[in-house]
């Protein structure tokens, strides 16, 4: 791209590209698209977003562009990767700018020169470093901050790299650099608390900015930057806890009396804000929860320091400290406040989805209050049980509705008793406590019991799978239809017990359920709202599979109003993924009424060149593989998205195993069609993946390979012969993992057996490669393949070896009479592995074959088989392995041997086997 004449033509795109015109941006867009893998381009963009005169969103939209092209070109390796030139010149000209005036986009390149810092330094970019540490000394303070927020961004990057070799890089650069960073943070708190100190409030501000991009510097620097932190006293600091937990026990005393006394003494009463309080609360859960403070059952054998940490524990944490700290944290921090009522009262729908999930406790109170209750009762749970059950017997009986305090204190204890339900099994006789209070308090229907009424459906839901008779579920189940039916919506979303129920007991409530949930699912407006509604639905069609059928046609309808209205919300589109996958297994055949709708979003999920691929991809593979297991016959619109496939296979993800399966499913559901289209392609592509793979890889390709042989031997052959040629070599060349070995065989038997003209055409091409004739390379391969018949477990696998060796005879061929012996040896073996004594008759019978009329039938617990499940049986009554006797085959194969020999001859050539060996046989021959 000419730089002089490009710069004007990216500028005008970009700047339509941040029209609100959608007939200038959608074209803008898809220029800009097409400009990505050009020469030069990120060199434009380079200089259009460090030019301040230009229009703001224009420069963003540079800026974004160009970080976004880190992600896909800057790598050696990535296909239409930067030119090392232009890389190089790249580097150079994000470190002359430290004086952009705008906060928003100051962060995006401080950000992008971080993702640069993590490809390329410090060997390919030595300058970044020492020109950050130059800037943030100079005396302009916004180019000094920018320097300053630079550093902090690529030191948090090179922080969580976690290869050794990149560790050791880092801590190289900590301990070079340490000293400065704390002489800089130093500098700016005292330039902080001057300014304070003298009432210059925005300068004040300005520096305390860059106080905590110093601090935050130093905090990656400290924690990740040592390897024997406890040995530089500079060096300590709190993050220890969580990295270097020994360093830290100096620490543990102190932090402790700290912590509690704010958070469960009187003493932090109207001084405390809630980022305080969860700070304190993590610091103290972290302490109690430390593995590296918990002794060996063996006391003895436990580390000194170990032991130190324990003891100071143990000593800090008595009765009635533990039991202060308990009763503060149901009775104060459990209780639900004004600000969380009012909520209820004016956003049910925001109230109701709560933010409990991931990592949430880390930073909002009311998670992290329940997760240090949950470690302090399971590490403490002799003392606090006690307290916890006195709580519950306070509570006895029916609350007063015009006493909120006692109303919002119920509501607190019966959520430490559901969260500690585990801990409490052998001391809450859960199923009395269910009849005798908690089914009353479900059936009082003032409005201000709402909060029992949400709370006893919750907490019965963490019983549930912990301690409830199965006798007492169907009263449940009319409860339930109650609650779903409830004027309060946060109470008819507290629907987490549906997901545990036995399907034979749910069955008489199944319809009026999932009717109330649909409802409940257009009711709600929300995004979370809907996930949740979705996940129960999907759970209740999962329990009861095909018995949702009847009741399903008002679901289908609605999923894709609500696939399109979910157009920016991916998340939501994942639940209704998941929906469609367990919708798609319950439906069955019945299923491709949905294609329609299906096969679109199957199309869109797993196109890696569309943006919502990213969320969507892991569940669109899982739908799109239960809907060939399910689907009756191959549609051309079905055929149709396995064009996204070789992109797929290009991403080597840790989806390459679904991917597997999805084309083994196309192979049974239309094989010659689908071959036909695309075996070429999956061939070159199975090529790719074959070169850069691991064993287990290798396996896993090569078992698709198999499968298309066994289900088109005469086709298959000729679209995979480009692989066969290596497999054939691993054979010869005594392949030493005996999986792969295994698959290797399986692979060539199937030839051998199947396509015996294909096997002659391949062993004639490998005789030239190993300049041997055909006799002589057959005769090895027969040897090998008898040194490793051990490696090969699969029953099915060795019957198959069995065969294809035994589809040499008869033969006049002196190399094949020459292996006679060892073809024996294996077909005894295979014999022995395969055929079952009739106690009756003493006869022996190959117990694989199949027959084609036997219908197995099915237990309360078994699911009915797919349509797969179905193609899958008739193609085995069309396999030799299922459909050929090895007993009778072994016979005729030796007969036909006898004849074409004579006797004498055949006799000499028997001689050459085991006596052992021919005993076996001839019992297993017996009778023919």
């Amino acid at each position: 791209m000419d730089l002089q004449s490009a710069g004007s033509v990216v500028l005008q795109a970009l700047t339509q590209a941040t029209s609100q015109n959608t007939a200038e941006l959608k074209p803008a867009e898809e220029q800009l698209r097409q400009w990505e893998t050009q020469p030069g381009f990120y060199s434009v963009l380079l200089s259009i977003f460090n030019n301040h005169l230009l229009d703001v969103n224009v420069r963003w939209l540079a800026v974004l562009y160009f970080k976004n092209g880190i992600d896909r070109y800057w790598r050696r390796v990535a296909p239409h990767a930067l030119s090392e030139e232009e890389k190089s010149s790249l580097r150079s000209g994000l470190i002359t700018n430290f004086n952009e005036p705008v906060n928003q986009i100051a962060t995006q390149i401080a950000v992008l020169i971080a993702k640069v810092a993590r490809l390329d330094c410090p060997r390919q970019w030595p300058e970044l470093i020492p020109v950050l540490l130059e800037k943030v000394k100079v005396q302009d303070v916004l180019q000094q901050h920018r320097a300053l927020l630079t550093f902090y961004h690529v030191t948090k990057t090179l922080a969580s790299k976690r290869l050794a070799a990149d560790r050791r890089l880092f801590q190289d650069l900590a301990s070079s650099i340490y000293s400065f960073a704390c002489s800089l943070w130093t500098h700016h708190t005292d330039t902080f608390l001057l300014q304070i100190h003298c009432g210059d409030q925005q300068e004040a501000l300005s520096s305390l900015e860059r106080t905590l991009l110093s601090l935050k510097v130093l905090r990656k620097l400290t924690v990740h930057g040592f390897v024997e932190p406890q040995e530089n006293m500079e060096v300590m600091l709190l993050d220890f806890l969580e990295y270097h937990p020994f360093p830290f026990i100096p620490l543990i005393q102190r932090c402790l009396e700290f912590s509690v006394s704010f958070v469960f003494t009187a003493a932090g009463d109207g001084l405390l804000f809630e980022r305080f309080i969860v700070q304190c609360m993590n610091l103290i859960k972290s302490i109690v929860k430390n593995e590296a403070y918990r002794p060996d059952k063996n006391i003895e054998d436990s580390k000194p320091e170990v032991l130190e940490a324990h003891k100071i524990k143990t000593a800090f944490f008595t009765h009635p400290t533990l039991t202060e700290i308990a009763k503060r944290l149901v009775s104060k921090y459990f209780l639900l406040t004004e600000e969380e009522l009012v909520m209820w009262e004016e956003d049910p729908e925001g109230f109701a989805v709560e933010e409990t999930g991931g990592d949430s406790w880390k930073y909002s109170l009311r998670p992290c209050t329940e997760v240090l209750f949950l470690d302090i009762f399971h590490s403490y749970s002799q003392t606090l049980t006690p307290v916890l059950l006195e709580m519950m017997q306070n509570l006895q009986g029916p609350s007063n509705v015009d006493d909120m305090l006692q109303l919002l204190m119920k509501d607190a204890v019966y959520n430490a008793v559901g969260l500690a339900a585990y801990e409490l099994f052998d001391s809450v006789d859960f199923d009395q406590w269910f009849n005798n209070q908690l089914l009353g308090e479900l059936q009082v229907t003032h409005n201000r019991y709402k909060l029992i009424r949400r709370r006893v459906i919750w907490l019965i839901g963490q019983w549930i799978a912990v301690k409830f008779k199965p006798e007492l579920r169907p009263l449940l189940y009319e409860v339930i239809l109650t609650l779903l039916q409830d004027p309060d919506l946060v109470v008819s979303k507290s629907h987490n017990t549906v997901n545990s129920f036995r399907t034979e007991q749910f069955l008489p409530y199944l319809e009026c359920i999932f009717g109330l949930l649909f409802q409940l699912l257009q009711q709600v407006n929300e995004c979370d709202s809907k996930m949740q509604v979705l996940h129960v639905i999907s759970c209740v069609i999962e329990r009861v599979s095909i018995q949702i059928r009847p009741y399903v046609g008002c679901l289908v309808q609605y999923l894709p109003l609500l696939w399109k209205q979910s157009e920016d919300h991916n998340m939501l589109r994942c639940a209704i993924l998941t929906t469609l996958i367990h919708l798609v297994q319950g439906l069955g055949a019945e299923s491709r009424n949905l294609y329609p709708f299906l096969l679109p979003v199957i199309q869109l999920s797993t196109d890696v060149s569309q943006p919502p691929h990213v969320y969507l991809l892991e569940d669109g593979l899982e739908l799109w593989l239960v809907t060939l297991e399910n689907s009756p016959a191959l549609t051309p619109e079905l055929l149709r998205i396995f064009q996204n496939m070789s992109a797929l296979f290009e991403l080597s993800s840790e989806n390459v195993r679904t991917c597997f399966q999805i084309v083994n499913a196309y192979t049974y559901l239309s094989a010659t069609e689908f071959l036909q289209n695309y075996g070429e392609g999956l061939c070159r592509s199975f090529c790719e993946l074959l070169k850069d793979i691991t064993n287990e890889g290798q396996v896993q390709v090569l078992k698709v390979v198999e499968i298309a042989l066994k289900v088109r031997p005469l086709l298959a052959p000729h679209l995979f012969q480009p692989i066969l040629p290596s497999v054939f070599r691993g054979i010869i060349d005594g392949e030493r993992y005996p999986v792969v070995m295994s698959v290797y065989l399986g692979v060539i038997g199937r030839v051998l057996l199947q396509n015996s003209s294909f096997f002659t055409a391949l062993l004639s091409q490998m005789a030239l490669e190993f300049n041997q004739e055909m006799d002589q390379l057959l005769g090895n391969m027969i040897e090998m393949w008898v040194d490793r018949m051990d490696n090969i477990t699969q029953p099915e696998r060795r019957k198959l070896s069995s065969l294809a060796l035994l589809s040499l005879l008869p033969s006049d061929n002196s190399v094949i009479q020459d292996k006679f012996c060892g073809i024996i040896n294996i077909c005894v073996e295979a014999l022995h592995d395969v055929m079952t004594e009739d106690p009756d008759t003493g006869t022996f019978k190959d117990c694989m074959l199949m027959n084609g009329l036997e219908e197995p039938k099915l237990s309360d617990d078994e699911e009915p088989p797919t349509e797969q499940d179905k193609r899958r049986k008739l193609l085995a009554l069309e396999d030799p392995v299922h459909t050929v006797s090895l007993q009778q085959c072994v016979y005729e194969k030796l007969k036909a041997q006898q004849l074409l020999m004579g006797e004498s001859g055949f006799q000499a050539l028997m001689e050459t086997v085991d006596t052992e060996i021919v005993r076996q046989l001839q019992e297993f021959l017996h009778g023919f």
